[in-house]
C-alpha cells in the first residue's frame, strides 16, 4: 500500500511524548464545558498503527485511554498476535469514513499517528469536519505538509489547509525526521507537528462559505482576488480586490467572507 514503516524507536517515543494530556484536558474543559474534570484518561485515538512502532508506547501510557484504525489486513493480524489485550480496541477501517461522533459518544478526543503521506491532507479535512470534538493532533507528515499547515500569511507555502486549520487551530511543527527512520526509506523528508485547539468558539462568519471562498481563492493563487473570486462574486472588495491569497490573514479571510454578497 505505498507504506514506509517507522522503525526508529527513540523517534517514536518522541512522537507518543509529544501527546500533551495536560493541555487536552485544558483545552477539551473550555471547548466542551460539561466534559471538564471528566476527561482523563484521554480518549485517544491512532490512525494507521502499522507494526505497532507508536501504538506499544501509547500502550505504556496510564493517563490516555488507546484505540485504533487501521485499513491494512496485514497490519491489522500482526497487531492482533502482538498485542493481544488491544484487539477489542482495534478497528479495521478506513478512518476518511469512520464515524467519530458515533465511536466516541461525542466525547473529546485525540488523534495521533504516523499518517499515510497520501492521504494527510484529507486527514486534516476530517479533523476539521469534527473540529469541536478534537481538542488535540499529534502527526507526523511529510515535511512539505507540515511546513505548509504551519506556515503564516505572506508565506510561499501559505494556502489552503494552512487557513483552514489555522482558523481553530495553534499549529506547532515540533521537529524533522529524516529518510534513515523508516523502512523502506521515503525520498522526503519528515515532520511531526501538534495542534490544539485555539480559543475560538464560532468563526465569525458562514462555515461553509468560509471554506469555499479560500479553496477558490488559493485554486487560483497566482491571480488577485478580483479574478480568482469570480466563481463566487463579481464583487470583491475594493481593499482585497487587488491582494493575493497568501497576503491574508485568517481574521482577513473571515472579514472577506461577510462582505461578499
Amino acid at each position: 500500500m505505498g507504506q514506509h514503516f517507522l522503525t526508529d524507536q527513540e523517534v517514536a517515543q518522541r512522537i507518543v511524548d509529544s501527546l500533551d494530556t495536560a493541555a487536552f484536558a485544558e483545552d477539551a474543559a473550555r471547548m466542551m464545558p460539561r466534559a471538564a474534570g471528566a476527561v482523563l484518561p484521554v480518549e485517544v485515538l491512532e490512525v494507521g498503527p502499522g507494526m505497532g512502532v507508536l501504538t506499544q508506547y501509547l500502550l505504556q501510557r496510564s493517563d490516555i485511554s488507546l484505540r485504533a484504525v487501521e485499513i491494512d489486513e496485514e497490519s491489522v493480524v500482526y497487531l492482533r498476535e502482538h498485542f493481544p489485550g488491544f484487539t477489542q480496541s482495534l478497528y479495521q477501517e478506513d478512518f476518511l469514513a469512520l464515524n467519530l461522533a458515533k465511536l466516541y459518544g461525542g466525547k473529546p478526543l485525540c488523534i495521533i499517528g504516523n499518517f499515510p503521506y497520501n492521504i494527510s491532507s484529507q486527514i486534516f479535512f476530517k479533523v476539521l469536519d469534527n473540529v469541536d470534538s478534537i481538542p488535540q493532533v499529534v502527526g507526523m507528515v511529510q515535511k512539505e505538509v507540515a511546513e505548509r499547515i504551519a506556515a503564516p500569511a505572506g508565506s510561499k507555502t501559505y494556502g489552503i489547509l494552512s487557513v483552514l486549520l489555522q482558523a481553530w487551530y495553534d499549529i506547532e511543527y515540533l521537529f524533522t525526521v529524516g529518510e534513515g527512520a523508516f523502512v523502506p526509506p521515503p525520498k522526503v523528508k519528515s515532520a511531526v507537528i501538534r495542534l490544539r485547539r485555539n480559543s475560538r468558539t464560532d468563526l465569525g462568519c458562514d462555515p461553509a462559505k468560509f471554506k469555499a471562498v479560500v479553496k477558490t481563492a488559493f485554486n487560483q493563487r497566482r491571480k488577485t482576488l478580483r479574478n480568482s473570486l469570480r466563481p463566487i462574486s463579481e464583487n470583491v472588495p475594493e481593499q482585497y480586490s487587488q491582494l493575493r491569497p497568501e497576503q491574508l490573514s485568517v481574521e482577513q479571510f473571515i472579514e472577506l467572507t461577510n462582505l461578499l454578497s
